[in-house]
């Protein structure tokens, strides 16, 4: 098992130590939902890192950021590898170009 496949475990096997990924429809019917604020949160701590140039804070947020999304594609019953090999199917085939740093891509 490599490194990443490992991290990707442990991430799910506390998610499930801790409750997160409790899947009881009738006891935790939103998990999904406060996951996904979960995550949200994350990113804008993150964001708030970068703003402050603090790239070092930055690097741990954007691994809360991971462990979140880990753990909603587990309660999407998604693996973390096929949402990005969804993503990477729908990117893959955008055209556009990139202006100041950021992507625009073309219509549609």
């Amino acid at each position: 098992m490599n490194t990443l496949q490992w991290a990707i475990n442990s991430v799910i096997d506390w998610g499930i130590s801790k409750g997160i990924l409790a899947k009881d429809p009738i006891n935790n019917p939103d998990n999904q939902v406060k996951q996904t604020l979960k995550m949200v949160a994350e990113v804008g701590e993150l964001a708030d890192e970068i703003a402050k140039e603090n790239y070092d804070k930055a690097k741990m947020e954007l691994g809360d950021v991971l462990v979140t999304t880990i753990l909603l594609a587990d309660l999407l019953d998604a693996t973390i590898e096929e949402c990005l090999h969804l993503a990477y199917e729908k990117i893959s085939k955008r055209t556009g170009k990139t202006v100041n740093g950021v992507f625009i891509k073309d219509e549609t």
